[in-house]
């Protein structure tokens, strides 16, 4: 379901079509959806019917907070008739019914159009895509009529494998497929022959998600499979729209906007009997308050009744004609205990009459105003959304004139390529964000690398031995928070050894010649690559430059050939060379040396000069420098450099950044949460002078990373835990570390 109303714990089943567990192995209950579908049945909101055999009394209908009916779908064949409503997006349809509650008194002007601005179309569970041809709208006609038919896709996409093999990728599927079912289908027509060139057909799913693994030939034609797999097995194919559904228990074929009208009338009703039952109740309260008022102001009065009277009966009937009470009244003021009689008390007894008085005004107010009551409507529909909403998994995809499905096969080719956010958390964590809105990059959360790039574009992940990972960006796992994205091994063909250090993104199928790609080691040496020599999307891991042993990469960036280079040391000296002297080199060379290092230091990064304005250096405890680049002379490369300036005792330079005064940057501390800061917190100094304080750190914790805030390094120190449980596994908990 798309918002699960039952949470149950053992084997409900799963997309293989695994059957579910029997009863008594298995525990459910509601979930905090349900109660909202629930609540307030018990103020009169809803009538009750006696059920089949006339012993219960069971609801007519739910109150539903939450248009159920449209956001979870339903489907069902009677006789002569059948529903098939497809599940959408709570957020979706809560907008579209703000839209028509505000336009609810010229809502006969509101357009399905207008309505669909807000409702997409189906958002299933599975996710996938939802085709609809240029000239034609599948979406538009079914929620126009209440009846059609749209086109429907699993997400697929290729990878390539090493000598000169690929393969297909299907990380979702179409709503209501049965996975098992399609692999088998696949293998059945691989085995007679349909799909030539499969050479091994794998499922991969774990609880990261879905990935069915295809691996093809070298002579196989990855186009022909795909067309034959969309047109041959489930991974393609139609999904019947009919809203069809009982209004005031008759069977009604409904529009979109009849739909969400019929919903708003209900709510409109449930409201409107709630504030009736709730307007009974405050005036049944506030007649007894009065008659205790009464009471109150008449005490010595009341007391002196009370006990002439021989008995209550007696009390209650000369209580009620002596002050003109109720009986009611009457009565709770013999219930009333002595205690009431205290000032405090009594003064209370006040507070609660004004309290109920305001209710009633404010009930009686709503039930007369229309106005009111759909405004009421609204502000519990929004608070439904706020608690509720969710991304959007389905991507409905509209073909540009001229295109037909079947000549567009992989997610690159369907969908329009989108702006988005990917980074890496401290803890190794890869995340792609599902809106164009940037993460914070301060706090526990923030992110220690953050790139904007398109769904379109091929990312690398390159590790400190070298290694380097390709994957496609529309793969990584769409999240609302960084720390809800996947362990980097689990998404690429990375090792859970092989610590990340950088990623970089370019695009896909594009010729980079006049680009290379500088590889900085802790040894000192520097290595340039073109990156026209880099792969593409791949199942498997590659190496970028070769790591001595005992050796690893602390810094990698993009640049043109023609530029300087600026190589600083932990001991805070630095290097600046013609990039002429460092020749392009295969992806499996170790490099040339770029700085000399004295025993016990190592390089800590290395920067571009050619776009750069200033640089900032921060060492360990806080302090730094903040530096033009003309500050350094240009030496041949392999020389000790020059020093950046005085350090305090102890202190080790931890990286450096080139920027403009208005750069923001983020430090990573080793116990505090990361803090975000822009360059001109540090006055511009020349070269040699004492380091400045940039961030006021306590005791005991230290700077553990530097990065801007967008497009950076990563780095991290392995330190492994044992996770305890059922899966027990060994994972790698990343910390950062100065780089010494």
């Amino acid at each position: 379901m798309r918002y699960p109303l039952v949470d149950g714990q053992g084997n409900f089943g799963s997309v293989d079509g695994d059957p579910p567990a029997a009863m008594r192995y298995t525990e459910a209950r509601i979930t905090h959806f349900s109660l909202d579908m629930l609540n307030q049945i018990d103020r009169d909101t809803i009538d009750f019917t006696r059920n089949f055999d006339d012993t219960l009394d069971e609801p007519a209908v739910l109150p539903a907070a939450i248009p159920n009916l449209l956001v979870n779908g339903a489907s069902g064949i009677a006789v002569g008739m059948a529903t098939s409503i497809p599940p959408h997006n709570l957020a979706e349809v809560i907008d579209a019914l703000q839209y028509l509650l505000k336009h609810w008194e010229h809502q006969d002007d509101v357009t399905i159009n207008e309505l669909m601005n807000y409702i997409q179309g189906p958002d299933f569970p599975t996710g996938g895509l939802i085709l609809q041809n240029h000239e034609q709208n599948d979406l538009l006609a079914a929620y126009a009529t209440g009846r059609g038919k749209i086109t429907v896709r699993g997400r697929v996409s290729l990878e390539e494998m090493t000598r000169g093999k690929s393969r297909i990728i299907i990380n979702e599927l179409p709503y209501l497929t049965n996975k098992s079912s399609l692999i088998e289908r696949i293998a059945e027509l691989a085995r007679e022959g349909t799909l030539d060139g499969v050479a091994d057909l794998r499922d991969e799913s774990d609880r990261q998600g879905m990935r069915i693994v295809i691996e093809l030939n070298k002579s196989a034609d990855a186009e022909k499979i795909l067309r034959d797999l969309y047109k041959k097995t489930p991974l393609e194919g139609t999904f019947s729209i009919n809203l069809l559904a009982l209004v005031d228990g008759q069977p009604r074929l409904l529009t979109l906007k009849q739909a969400l009208k019929v919903y708003l009338e209900h709510r409109i009703e449930v409201v409107k009997r709630r504030c009736e039952f709730d307007l009974r109740k405050a005036l049944d309260r506030l007649h007894i308050l009065e008659g205790l008022r009464i009471a109150i102001k008449n005490l010595d009065e009341v007391i002196a009744t009370i006990r002439a009277s021989q008995d209550t009966d007696q009390a209650k009937e000369r209580l009620m004609k002596k002050f003109k009470l109720s009986a009611i009244q009457a009565q709770a003021i013999l219930d009333m205990p002595l205690k009431r009689l205290a000032a405090l008390e009594r003064k209370k007894i006040e507070i609660e009459y004004k309290e109920i008085s305001d209710q009633v005004k404010e009930l009686e107010a709503l039930l007369k105003s229309p106005t009111k009551m759909r405004l009421e409507i609204g502000n519990e529909l929004a608070e439904i959304k706020a608690r509720y909403q969710d991304r959007r998994r389905t991507q409905i995809v509209s073909l540009k004139k001229g295109k037909e499905a079947h000549e567009l096969l992989t997610v690159q080719d369907v969908t329009p390529a989108e702006n988005t956010w990917v980074g890496m958390t401290v803890d190794g964590r890869i995340f792609r964000t599902t809106t164009d809105t940037a993460p914070r990059t301060s706090g526990k959360e923030a992110p220690i690398i953050l790139l904007r790039v398109d769904t379109h574009q091929v990312l690398y992940i390159l590790a400190k031995n070298g290694k380097c990972a390709t994957l496609a960006v529309h793969v990584i796992p769409g999240v609302d928070k960084p720390e809800e994205g996947a362990v980097f091994h689990k998404v690429c063909s990375l090792d859970e050894n092989d610590l990340p250090l950088r990623i970089f993104s370019l695009p896909a199928n594009t010729s980079m010649q006049e680009k290379v790609i500088i590889t900085l080691s802790k040894e000192g040496l520097i290595k340039k690559s073109a990156l026209a020599d880099l792969p593409g999307p791949s199942s498997q891991p590659f190496i970028l430059a070769k790591v001595n042993e005992g050796d690893e990469l602390v810094d990698a960036l993009i640049s043109e050939e023609d530029t300087e280079y600026l190589v600083t040391t932990s001991e805070g000296m630095a290097i600046r060379f013609s990039g002429s002297e460092v020749r392009s080199m295969g992806l499996v060379a170790a490099g040339v040396n770029a700085i000399k290092l004295p025993k016990g230091a190592g390089a800590v990064g290395v920067i571009d000069l050619k776009s750069a304005e200033e640089i900032l250096f921060i060492t360990s405890d806080g302090n730094g420098w903040r530096e033009n680049k003309e500050d350094f002379p240009v030496q041949g490369r392999y020389g000790q450099g020059v020093a950046i300036g005085k350090a305090k005792s102890g202190a080790k330079v931890v990286g450096l950044l080139s920027g403009k005064k208005n750069t923001t940057f983020t430090i990573f501390l080793k116990k505090s949460a990361a803090k975000s800061l822009r360059f001109d917190v540090l006055p511009i100094g020349k070269r040699g002078a004492s380091a400045k304080v940039i961030l006021e750190i306590k005791i005991g914790d230290s700077v553990e990373n530097i990065c801007k805030a967008v497009d950076d390094s990563v780095r991290w120190n392995e330190k492994k835990t044992t996770k305890k449980g059922d899966d027990a596994e060994v994972k790698a908990d990343y910390q950062q570390k100065p780089l010494i």
